[in-house]
């Protein structure tokens, strides 16, 4: 039997195969672990720093065990790259036939009969969409798996997207002239008959509580889980765990009733009446919320003057919607469906006229454009404990941030993970000697109207010494403006702003430039990987607390309150100290980098709590002075420094 130093060891098959392999304790211990817990049948959580190589950790076991594993990722991106790039390798290397599938919710696959809709309707908004869907049926003569991120024409956020592809709603399921042709068919279909399938948090919740209506069962059909970033797994988990609706649901369904309609029911003109009611609403009750994006509590909101009004308008036109398509809904199963849908949508919006239990938060969010209403439970806890315990396998939970120092009670607080082992390995990074952790001194407070002014003055020389080459991360977007303003034309190095460019885009140049500074806010927090001294400055405004008017966590806090918790030590501290975590995460990537972490925030210093969140950061050199940071990337300027900064090949997941 081939053990796992066998395969992770500095003479394993891993170090023999893989170019640039580095073999690591911990990285040995977590694969033993999570060994433990697949063949066990039992629950693991661990946290494992950066550069443990985590990834690999889980894959060797799980490639290994023989049984049918579900992977699920934080991010479509992570995903991708665990299954195009990491699960190859390892599974190359190991030589076992293990077959592996790669599945992601139904919107990301190519709809053939929505497509067909949107040829035959013509109604684009604009001659992007009309070239967007040029390409898009060009593609769709040719794919295979008709997954759209395949299109590289089309801009991932392209408007055209979800007219050619479908949601929960919106899918006809085995109705569907195009049944035996889906995209998502086939995907679970490959799904079901491979060994390992790569899923995302989306998906795996969905499918725990929809089922994803008309595929049938894909979870309870794997013996394992290993839930990858899983410290975004519990915000994810009250998504799923609520009821959402949004003005995107009702436009999507007036215009497939008018769609439908016009291919099942010429004759039937009134549904377009209906449906053009339906989107008159919608934007009624938009442009009486206020031309701004914000979050707020919904019995806050519906008190606004014209608000209800508009509210119960749509109310009453989806209920006339619903009514009208009831008699249609025997012309063909497009109406049919439709049908369904405003009933759907009817009880959902219903949800909103009266209160919440003390248990729920309704909600209002909206975006330029549109707008959305949420019912989220406060704790998911109970709820998801309950969908594991109908899930008799092994469930492994891994990140590099799961712990405050080393209590893990707050994660397993969140998703009811009483039972199960606890462990925590350190990064093997020697932070000692390659960072350097910065405490200006003398800023004000966080609250004074100067603060990021402040922190944008004590950034400039730590910049000079770095020349560039540094993330600025930011707790709001009004800091970002507010810093990027100051920071034109002052910089002698490219200015990178989050916005400007779509995320995928601002990293690339930044690696390409080598001396670019990038401003960014919580995208860039994390799922950010820049390797070498491209990235060698991490500058944090402030400790990242939830802002205190978020709805959710104002009723989470009340509820808190209520049971005799405190809600800062028992929630918000946890938080803010995870989320400080993966900003600082993003410094040093590799046993090479070095780099300089700079925590703007005095109450780091001035607050007993401040030694919480240094206790939980890697052990690195702490200076109160910049003429150590000046020392520091002098140091790298040296002769030996530009040696060991060599481009080096390979890769150590």
């Amino acid at each position: 039997m081939v053990s796992v130093k066998d395969i992770l060891g500095p003479d394993g098959l891993l170090a023999q195969r893989v170019d640039g392999f580095a073999s690591r304790p911990a990285q040995q211990a977590m694969a033993e672990a999570v060994n433990v817990a697949l063949q066990e049948q039992s629950t693991l959580i661990c946290e494992a720093g950066t550069g443990t190589g985590k990834t690999f950790a889980y894959l060797v076991p799980a490639l290994l065990s023989g049984r049918k594993v579900i992977i699920s990722t934080g991010t479509k991106n992570l995903q991708d790259q665990l299954f195009h790039r990491d699960l190859p390798v390892v599974r190359d290397a190991l030589q076992v036939p293990v077959t592996a599938a790669l599945l992601k919710g139904r919107a990301n696959y190519l709809c053939l009969h929505r497509l067909d809709l949107a040829e035959r309707d013509g109604r684009l908004r604009s001659r992007a969409d009309a070239f967007a869907l040029q390409q898009v049926s060009r593609w769709a003569q040719r794919t295979g798996c008709g997954d759209i991120a395949e299109v590289d024409e089309v801009a991932e956020d392209a408007l055209l997207w979800p007219e050619v592809t479908s949601t929960a709603e919106n899918c006809l399921g085995q109705g569907c002239a195009r049944f035996n042709d889906c995209f998502v068919l086939k995907a679970r279909r490959a799904a079901q008959e491979a060994d390992v399938v790569v899923i995302n948090h989306h998906l795996l919740l969905a499918d725990m509580i929809l089922k994803d209506q008309g595929f049938g069962d894909l979870l309870p059909t794997a013996e394992a889980f290993i839930v990858d970033e899983a410290h975004q797994l519990p915000e994810t988990a009250s998504q799923f765990f609520g009821v959402s609706v949004g003005s995107r649901q009702f436009i999507d369904l007036a215009r497939d009733s008018r769609a439908e309609q016009l291919r099942e029911a010429g004759d039937l003109t009134g549904l377009a009446d209906q449906a053009q009611a339906i989107e008159k609403a919608v934007l009624d009750l938009r442009l009486v919320l206020g031309s701004a994006s914000r979050r707020g509590a919904w019995a806050d909101v519906v008190a606004e003057p014209g608000v209800r009004s508009r509210f119960n308008a749509l109310l009453s036109r989806i209920g006339e919607l619903q009514l009208a398509l009831e008699p249609a809904a025997e012309r063909g199963k497009g109406l049919q469906h439709c049908w369904q849908r405003s009933a759907t949508l009817a009880a959902r919006l219903a949800l909103f006229q009266g209160a919440p239990s003390e248990e729920q938060v309704l909600w209002l969010e909206t975006f330029p454009r549109s707008f959305a209403l949420h019912l989220t439970p406060l704790e998911v806890g109970q709820v998801f404990q309950q969908q594991l315990g109908h899930l008799a396998v092994a469930w492994v939970f891994t990140s590099a941030t799961l712990a405050m120092g080393d209590d893990f009670n707050h994660f397993r607080a969140r998703l009811g993970l009483q039972a199960g082992r606890a462990v925590q390995w350190e990064s093997p990074f020697d932070y000692r000697r390659n960072a350097l952790l910065y405490l200006p001194e003398k800023l004000p407070v966080p609250a004074s109207p100067q603060y990021t002014a402040e922190v944008v003055k004590a950034a400039l020389p730590v910049l000079q010494a770095s020349a560039g080459r540094a993330f600025l991360l930011f707790t709001s977007h009004r800091a970002l403006q507010e810093a990027a303003m100051q920071l034109r034309g002052v910089l002698p190095y490219p200015l990178l702003i989050q916005g400007s460019a779509p995320r995928r885009e601002l990293l690339h140049r930044f690696r390409q430039i080598g001396n670019a500074v990038l401003l960014g806010t919580s995208s860039f927090w994390e799922g950010v990987d820049v390797r070498g001294p491209a990235l060698s400055v991490v500058i944090i405004d402030k400790l990242p607390f939830a802002s205190p008017g978020d709805p959710v966590l104002q009723a989470r806090l009340e509820a808190l309150r209520r049971g005799g918790a405190d809600p800062f030590l028992d929630y918000q501290l946890p938080q803010a100290v995870i989320a400080l975590k993966q900003g600082v995460g993003r410094l040093i990537r590799d046993e090479r980098d070095r780099g300089v972490l700079m925590l703007c925030d005095p109450r780091l210093s001035a607050k007993g709590y401040g030694r919480r969140f240094l206790a939980s950061l890697p052990p690195m050199r702490q200076t109160h002075a910049l003429a150590d940071v000046v020392g520091f990337f002098a140091a790298d300027a040296s002769p030996q420094s530009r040696r060991e900064a060599a481009p080096r090949e390979g890769v150590a997941p």
